[in-house]
């Protein structure tokens, strides 16, 4: 049974609130008293998840850092969704490949979540060991996004084309502006890392590239979390 560790109440209470995996223990500072704290120990002792009241240096020990509050959880593996579970009527989904960077995975899901996407597709990897910085990172949302490991994005495309569902690819080449694509319809808007974009097995599929405008003359890409935030809330906004 593999483990690990979220720090922090937001982390902890998006555990358990998602329900997308296990939660074995709860780790509390016997000083601390609060009412988030007190929430999150009402949900476990609900669930009978056992709870640990600690001396905030055990805690520290078992931690990574000492920013996790008096609050933290042993956890089991995230659960991951398919694509025919995130399908809907009016589905906004979202494909992100090449991003390496835990925070930055964690910043996107943040964004993603926020602005209403129904499932985020990625290049199968396993992300359990990174856990505690991603869920962090994401304030939570990693935990409540709907991920959909993806063996093979060329079936993954294949399957959006099957429901009709457009892919737009950020892509300057042969691109609209964003803010003129419509968003709101069944779509999926793929998302390349900085250094090497989107691969050319996704590109083949897009219905059409997408770019961002710049105020100046600025030759570098944004990085990813503010590219996915720019144009996932433009989806919001039209979807609203």
């Amino acid at each position: 049974m593999k483990t690990t560790i979220l720090e922090g109440n937001i982390s902890v209470k998006a555990a358990l609130m998602a329900e997308k995996r296990e939660v074995y223990e709860i780790l509390v500072d016997k000083k601390k008293k609060d009412k988030d704290t007190a929430f999150i120990l009402r949900q476990a002792d609900n669930r009978q998840i056992p709870i640990r009241k600690l001396e905030r240096e055990a805690i520290d020990e078992l931690c990574q850092g000492k920013t996790h509050g008096g609050m933290a959880a042993i956890v089991g593996e995230r659960e991951y969704q398919t694509l025919s579970e995130c399908i809907q009527p009016l589905s906004f989904l979202a494909i992100v490949e090449g991003v390496e960077d835990p925070y930055n995975f964690g910043y996107i899901c943040r964004s993603l979540y926020a602005a209403g996407c129904h499932g985020m597709i990625v290049a199968q990897r396993n992300w359990s060991s990174e856990a505690g910085v991603v869920t962090k990172s994401s304030a939570g949302a990693s935990e409540y996004l709907n991920i959909i490991p993806a063996e093979n994005m060329q079936d993954i495309c294949e399957e959006l084309k099957k429901h009709d569902i457009k892919l737009f690819c950020a892509m300057r080449e042969d691109a609209i502006e964003y803010v003129n694509a419509n968003f709101n319809q069944s779509m999926c808007i793929a998302f390349g890392g900085e250094k090497r974009g989107l691969s050319s097995k996704i590109l083949r599929y897009s219905d059409q590239n997408i770019y961002i405008a710049y105020g100046n003359d600025f030759k570098n890409a944004l990085n990813g979390s503010s590219a996915v935030s720019v144009i996932a809330f433009e989806a919001l906004r039209q979807r609203k």
